[in-house]
């Protein structure tokens, strides 16, 4: 990802990582958080993953066994260097930290379902259990070498201990010996040099023999060790010598060993570092309600009651309330100007989008919604605040030019920029044309963009764009405060003469400037209700159309239904053609038989003939009852459709009156001063300023207009 140190700092995102960094353990994690910078995707997600893990342990009590650990750097890089001997403490810190990754192998199997994440890191650590045996079969539990850490060690101890028993007993002794005679002073003995002397008085000093060690300031008391002593404490300090090289070999001996696990210790130094960043960034997110919204593949960003992390935290502190922010980039909706007046939070909704870009491509969890979405950008570009350069002697404007043209440059479909008050600082005519320009290119590049704006030009350019959504900071109109929500779909007012009636300007002045902008007022006016009309007409196109098809495939249905009665009716005469023929023939037949009877033909042959007739015509009867029964079950079943989609057609027509009646009564119930409304077709929402009849007039903040009642809907 590339971004550079100066958006980085714009977005304060150094801030934000002073503010996760106090809560690791290590320095070393510490410093780490300082220098944290955007991840590729998948390491981001992997951290993501693990933080989130991380964070569900400190949520739901089940404690990860994770504690304070030593720092192994300096023991690591000496290890390695032959016949070098570490120290006492050098082995207790290798010890803590092999003893924390042994809990942690033996508590992420037993909640594997909890801890995925941190469960597959783990088994990557290869635990040595003999690390730990190893030093403890030197070192007890306080840190000292243990007598059992060698046969010559032991022996060498007990000859100490036995010294040190017969220094105390032959001391004791000449004690209460030289003590009888009256030769030692009312302090009796004293400690000199770690060893217990006799504080014998000066003129009696030949009387006690033994080795002098001193004598006091006074020269009155001379101290003595007795001479019964002398021999057990020259013992005594030749085992101590050889005690200490002793100690020496064995760990010499131990630090050899420990350099076999090298490698192995390396290893549990970074895991523990990287848990301890896991946990820091855990912590963090506790602290601000942060979570993982769900990573998109698909470039929609959504973000839901999303907070600035450290305005949060702020107000947290200061009992303040703190305004969450919601607002969609898509590939279809990527452009957002922000308007209204200053103070009401633009900036800080930029710096919020940015700062938790960064964050979530960073691998840290983000305060928003849990239904919010993200995506991943290649670029953030950003252009907040004044960037005046005193050392470059650049004007701000020359200085936000500068920038601009080096996001001209690399600005494309992958990224996001963040530009506030954009045009601003040079004539507003000319530098909002330029600002227009490059809203154009950048629209082109299909750049992701979030931009503030007090340009009308920009406002408006913005509403003829289909990609591209007006938003504003609510201001109330009354107490002329800032509400620091975000409305998308509206541009918003800069209340400038709201404003500086409030601050007390005087009245003259501000009719005079409010004079002087009318014309542009009515001229933006007329532009603005061109364009909503504009989109209405467009919908109501697109309605018409629709209607359009729905009658021609009615139409459709029609024609076909008359050629199917037509068909009907053809067969129906084709029917009774053939009827009337049959008929005819059948006449023709009697006629034949009466006359064969009248001229002499038997009876029987002609009742034969008329028999077999009659045969005939019964099984041609049968044939047409059967066609006739299967042609009335057609019909019966096409009337029986007809009849039901008339019953639906006409309960629609029912239901569709039924409500437009209860829509006429619904409507007259909100249109009224005060309603946020916004026209048919539009996305601009305004509020309802006054009801005429049957039109309204609606507030856009920086125009009004007058529409039909029946052309806006409610928001």
């Amino acid at each position: 990802m590339h971004i550079s140190h100066d958006d980085i700092v714009e977005l304060e995102f150094p801030e934000l990582l002073a503010q996760i960094a106090p809560l690791a353990y290590s320095p070393q994690t510490a410093e780490r958080i300082l220098h944290l910078r955007p991840l590729d995707k998948a390491g981001a997600i992997d951290s993501l993953t693990k933080t989130t893990e991380y964070l569900t342990s400190i949520e739901s009590n089940n404690i990860i066994p994770f504690h304070e650990f030593p720092d192994l750097s300096a023991e690591l890089q000496v290890l390695p260097i032959e016949n070098y001997r570490l120290d006492a403490e050098g082995f207790i810190k290798i010890k803590s930290v092999t003893q924390q990754v042994g809990r942690l192998k033996k508590f992420f199997p037993l909640f594997e379902p909890a801890f995925p994440s941190l469960l597959a890191q783990i088994e990557q650590v290869e635990f040595h259990k003999e690390i730990v045996t190893l030093i403890d079969d030197v070192f007890n539990r306080f840190g000292e070498i243990k007598n059992e850490a060698s046969v010559n060690l032991r022996s060498i101890r007990q000859e100490i201990s036995n010294a040190s028993k017969a220094i105390q007993q032959n001391f004791s002794r000449a004690l209460s010996q030289y003590s009888q005679g009256d030769l030692l002073d009312d302090i009796r003995e004293t400690i000199i040099e770690d060893q217990r002397v006799l504080a014998v008085k000066s003129g009696f000093k030949k009387r006690v023999p033994g080795r002098i060690l001193g004598v006091s300031k006074t020269g009155s008391i001379t101290y003595i060790q007795p001479e019964s002593v002398l021999k057990h404490y020259f013992r005594l300090r030749e085992s101590k010598e050889e005690e200490k090289k002793e100690t020496d070999r064995i760990l010499r001996n131990l630090t050899a060993e420990m350099a076999t696990y090298h490698g192995n210790l390396i290893l549990y130094q970074s895991y523990l570092l990287q848990l301890d960043l896991i946990r820091a960034k855990a912590l963090f997110a506790h602290s601000i309600g942060g979570v993982l919204p769900k990573i998109n593949n698909h470039r929609t960003l959504r973000l839901k009651n999303a907070y600035h992390p450290l305005l949060y935290l702020s107000n947290l502190h200061e009992k303040k309330t703190v305004f969450p922010q919601s607002l969609t980039l898509t590939a279809e909706n990527r452009i957002l100007c922000i308007s209204g007046p200053n103070a009401g939070g633009k900036s800080i909704t930029l710096k919020t989008v940015g700062l938790l870009q960064l964050m979530i491509q960073s691998g840290i969890l983000v305060p928003v919604h849990p239904k919010s979405e993200m995506f991943f950008f290649e670029k953030i570009m950003t252009d907040i605040g004044d960037n005046q350069s005193i050392e470059n002697h650049l004007s701000t404007y020359s200085s936000r030019l500068k920038k601009m043209s080096g996001i001209i440059r690399e600005a494309d479909a992958d990224t996001l920029l963040l530009i506030d008050e954009f045009g601003t600082g040079s004539d507003p005519e000319l530098g909002g044309a330029l600002a227009e320009s490059f809203l154009e290119y950048f629209y082109r590049k299909n750049a992701f963009a979030i931009i503030t704006t007090h340009y009308s030009n920009i406002k408006i350019l913005i509403e003829q764009l289909p990609h591209a959504q007006n938003a504003a900071m609510l201001f109330d109109e009354h107490s002329l405060e800032p509400l620091y929500k975000l409305e998308v779909g509206q541009a918003g007012s800069s209340f400038t003469f709201e404003v500086a009636e409030k601050n007390k300007i005087p009245a003259p002045i501000i009719h005079s400037a409010r004079k002087k902008v009318e014309r542009d007022v009515v001229n933006l006016d007329k532009t603005i209700v061109k364009l909503q009309q504009e989109k209405f007409e467009v919908e109501k196109l697109k309605q018409n159309l629709e209607e359009t098809k729905l009658s021609q495939s009615e139409k459709r249905n029609n024609l076909q239904r008359l050629n199917e009665q037509l068909e009907q009716k053809l067969y129906n005469f084709q029917k009774l053609y053939e009827e009337e023929h049959r008929k005819l023939q059948f006449g023709n037949k009697i006629e034949t038989f009466i006359r064969d009877y009248t001229e002499g033909k038997s009876r029987k042959d002609v009742v034969k003939e008329f028999v077999k007739l009659l045969e005939q015509e019964k099984y041609k009867k049968s044939d047409i009852d059967k066609d006739r029964s299967k042609q009335l079950q057609i019909v019966k079943r096409k009337i029986t459709q007809q009849l039901k989609k008339s019953d639906v057609q006409e309960k629609i027509q029912q239901t569709n009156k039924q409500l437009e009646t209860a829509k006429a009564s619904e409507r007259s119930l909100w249109i009224k001063p005060g309603q946020r409304v916004r026209i048919e077709g539009s996305t601009s929402v305004g509020t309802i300023e006054k009801v005429e009849r049957n039109k309204v007039v609606i507030n856009y903040g920086t125009f009004k207009t007058t529409i039909g009642s029946d052309k806006i809907e409610r928001i």
